[in-house]
């Protein structure tokens, strides 16, 4: 495994730890109901947050990998952002034809500081850049007027609504699709 490290002004974005502390920080952020509002699951409890990380940690160790779970701190945290305790989650999953999916989520006390644009700009970069990808897209619920505004300020063209994408709670709800392309994305290498 090649552990992902991405540094921005004043975030960092790293692989998951098995440890008591990003189970923590994965438990505070997964159990808030109002955090998990617009995901497709409800609270989490601390165990199945454990369970999570070390799924993370498996799909990291893939051959090919083609999932990325990240834990995103603040260089401010800590003197090495590994030792920082996660704020929020990065992920990127990867499609065919040079494709992928990703999304962030952040902790309550967090939102509303630029993160989520620092955040969701690192991953780009890294989609773009190293991996070499060719398209990024995104959903957002309907009613997340915050993640929209995030994705639009970085470029992401809507594309439409997704119908019935969603059932929560007995509920189905519809999501908005993103995209980004990379001649769209500033510094990166077009191909």
């Amino acid at each position: 495994m090649v552990p992902v490290r991405l540094t921005g002004p004043r975030l960092a974005v790293r692989e998951y730890h098995h440890t008591e502390g990003d189970v923590a920080a994965l438990h505070a952020l997964f159990g808030d109901p109002e955090v998990t509002r617009y995901l497709p699951f409800g609270p989490s409890g601390v165990e199945d947050c454990a369970d999570q990380v070390e799924l993370y940690l498996e799909e990291a160790l893939a051959d090919e990998r083609d999932t990325y779970r990240l834990a995103v701190t603040r260089l401010a945290d800590a003197g090495d952002p590994r030792d920082a305790a996660p704020i929020g989650q990065a992920s990127l999953t990867l499609g065919g034809h040079r494709a992928g999916d990703l999304g962030c989520v952040l902790a309550r006390e967090c939102w509303g500081r630029g993160y989520a644009g620092e955040t969701v700009g690192l991953l780009c970069g890294f989609a773009f850049g190293p991996l070499g990808l060719h398209r990024l897209t995104a959903r957002t619920a309907v009613d997340n007027t915050a993640a929209a505004k995030v994705l639009g300020g970085l470029g992401f063209r809507l594309e439409g609504r997704l119908r019935h994408d969603g059932f929560k709670d007995g509920v189905w709800s519809d999501s908005y699709l993103h995209s980004l392309l990379a001649d769209e994305w500033p510094g990166s290498a077009v191909g």
